[in-house]
């Protein structure tokens, strides 16, 4: 940096022969060194700390969240043995265990409404102008009764509408209540509806056209509309629900899927077995949950493993931080931490009664023998443990996640995170305010040894002039 001052010096030819730009550098440079040197090692060891804070919380954040979509994703849940699989497709949805026996007869599937219009010559053939209307209700015989709590849904056909036309304005009308297309056969082009499942979802075609009197001739549009009572196209399918006996309780459903069955389990049904009820049970999945147990110890001796190298009282980044040591209390009491308080005597209760087990190190181990034990004298207990609900192994977890994330907490991992965030981001503001003080120390040094130069130059040309005035002085002496 060139400064007046420098500029000065050069101007005098540093008559001095002192370099008082870099002095005046080194002198401000040399008297904020202590500081700075203080404040960048305490920036180093925050660094270090808030990495090691971070890293921990994180661990404990990715196990639980790790365990959630264990639970989550129904490899834990009871699985669904059914002895006629032919008859449905059962489905656990995550989070719900369904346990016991069930014996289940179909005996009529859902099914849509399919209705076929009279032919028209081809599918570009105009059907008539005027307006069709589609009302959905339940068919039964000749008779239609309609679902007040549904819409009518009307279409303008106009005199250019053939059959394709009139398909697509039915489909888009319908918002997805029918799907509608034209299929070409020997009587020639015809119009093929289909309604969704349920008894509910029949409908039929009311046509007004615009001749009067209406002419149920082709090219007229009342040759398309259609009742239960009428002539006018044939029903091929009637609208229809399942039907089913669940333990011999009549039931019913709008859809081939069932749902609100005891314990959440659902039900696709594929077929009948009228007069030949089939088994449906739910058999403990001991093999994924001893899996999962397995796969929790290994985690959780992971973090310990982090804590003991972490948390080390020598040398360790976090030896005497408050978060550390409650994550440290955290888990040694895991093994004994109630996570089904609900429990009935004699059911595990504790992640100890799933077999976690607590080395004299701080470690873990998986107990088999007590897992096992669990395992065979209350399976649906040991199953229960492991739901999304509010109490269970990912329950517990996950709040031993938030309480130990919780940046409110001075005592917690969370806590420390943000102290030691903080006391940097202030190590950082202070680093900033020496640099701006030694750099004005810099500037005032070298107006003060710019001074101290101008009058060393000063001084010299004066002696200099004296020498000369002495010399002439002398020379006419002589």
């Amino acid at each position: 940096m060139t400064t007046s001052g420098s500029s000065v010096i050069s101007a005098l030819g540093a008559g001095s022969g002192v370099d008082f730009i870099k002095l005046a550098t080194d002198i401000a440079a040399a008297s904020f060194a202590a500081q700075r040197d203080q404040l960048s090692a305490r920036q180093t060891a925050l660094k270090a700390q808030v990495s090691a804070a971070g890293q921990l919380r994180g661990a404990v954040t990715s196990l639980a969240s790790a365990l959630g979509d264990r639970v989550r994703g129904g490899d834990l849940a009871p699985k669904p043995e059914l002895a006629n699989p032919a008859i449905a497709k059962v489905s656990v949805p995550a989070g719900v265990s369904p346990r016991g026996n069930f014996s289940l007869e179909v005996t009529q599937l859902a099914q849509g409404q399919t209705l076929v219009s009279r032919a028209l010559a081809t599918r570009d053939t105009p059907v008539g102008a005027g307006t069709l209307t589609l009302r959905f209700g339940t068919v039964s015989g000749a008779s239609f009764t309609p679902d007040t709590a549904r819409a009518a849904a009307p279409i303008a056909v106009s005199a250019t509408d053939s059959l394709a036309t009139l398909a697509a304005k039915i489909n888009q009308a319908s918002n997805g209540a029918v799907n509608a297309y034209v299929a070409t056969g020997p009587s020639g082009a015809q119009l093929v509806m289909k309604g969704n499942e349920g008894a509910a979802s029949g409908f039929v075609l009311e046509a007004a056209s615009v001749n009067v009197p209406a002419n149920s001739v082709p090219g007229d549009l009342s040759y398309l509309g259609w009742s239960p009572a009428s002539s006018g196209g044939e029903l091929r399918a009637t609208a229809r629900d399942a039907a089913f006996r669940l333990d011999t309780v009549a039931m019913t459903s709008p859809t081939n899927r069932v749902t609100g069955l005891p314990g959440g389990f659902t039900m696709n049904l594929t077929g009948t077995n009228v007069g030949a009820p089939t088994t449906l049970s739910f058999a403990n999945n001991s093999d994924a949950i001893s899996s999962v147990m397995a796969d929790f110890v290994a985690a959780l001796n992971d973090i310990a493993g982090q804590v003991n190298e972490l948390a080390s009282p020598v040398g360790g980044n976090l030896g005497n931080d408050p978060g550390a040591r409650e994550l440290r209390r955290d888990l040694s009491g895991l093994a004994s931490r109630v996570v089904m308080p609900g429990a009935v005597g004699g059911e595990p209760r504790t992640l100890g009664d799933l077999g976690l087990a607590l080395n004299r190190d701080g470690t873990f181990r998986l107990d088999a023998a007590r897992l096992n034990r669990s395992l065979e004298t209350s399976p649906d207990a040991v199953a229960a443990m492991f739901t999304a609900g509010a109490s269970g192994v990912f329950a517990t977890m996950d709040r031993l996640a938030r309480e130990n994330g919780l940046t409110t907490d001075a005592s917690s991992l969370g806590g420390s995170l943000k102290r030691y965030e903080a006391q940097l981001a202030s190590s950082d503001a202070r680093l900033a305010k020496i640099a701006e003080q030694q750099d004005a120390l810099r500037l005032r040094l070298t107006r003060e040894f710019t001074a101290s130069e101008r009058r060393v130059s000063a001084s010299q040309s004066t002696l200099a002039f004296l020498r000369q005035q002495v010399d002439i002085w002398s020379a006419r002496d002589r």
